[in-house]
């Protein structure tokens, strides 16, 4: 099934990004990467995505600064989240924030069936 959602992969982990690139292109999702927080920043001001999967611990810019420019950023603020991490804390982390939480939060390794149902919600795309 074609969707036409854009859906942009930041994580350092280069086994992460291929799995989910593979992942979501095998499911109809056009995907583009970035490898640490400061490119995927970059990356979602350019290409505009339609979702973003989110790692925490990543160089040059955490996931939790990540998210806290894109939810500050009146362009970017609208597009879901999902933080796909193995860090287990991530809630109390964001607490003190200040900034919304993300939509979803799947722990590596992921349930691909879950995080394909979470994306398919967020997107509000029939299964």
């Amino acid at each position: 099934m074609k969707s036409s959602k854009k859906i942009l992969v930041i994580d350092d982990e280069p086994d992460v990004v291929s799995y989910l690139s593979v992942f979501f292109e095998d499911e109809g999702f056009e995907v583009v990467t970035a490898r640490d927080g400061r490119d995927g920043l970059a990356m979602a001001r350019r290409e505009s995505p339609d979702l973003i999967t989110l790692d925490i611990t990543m160089p040059r810019m955490s996931g939790i600064e990540v998210l806290t420019n894109l939810r500050r950023d009146p362009d970017l603020a609208s597009i879901p989240v999902v933080v796909v991490t193995g860090v287990a804390n991530f809630h109390s982390l964001t607490a003190f924030r200040g900034v919304r939480p993300p939509e979803a939060f799947m722990s590596k390794p992921v349930d691909r069936d879950l995080l394909l149902l979470n994306i398919r919600e967020l997107l509000q795309l029939e299964s």
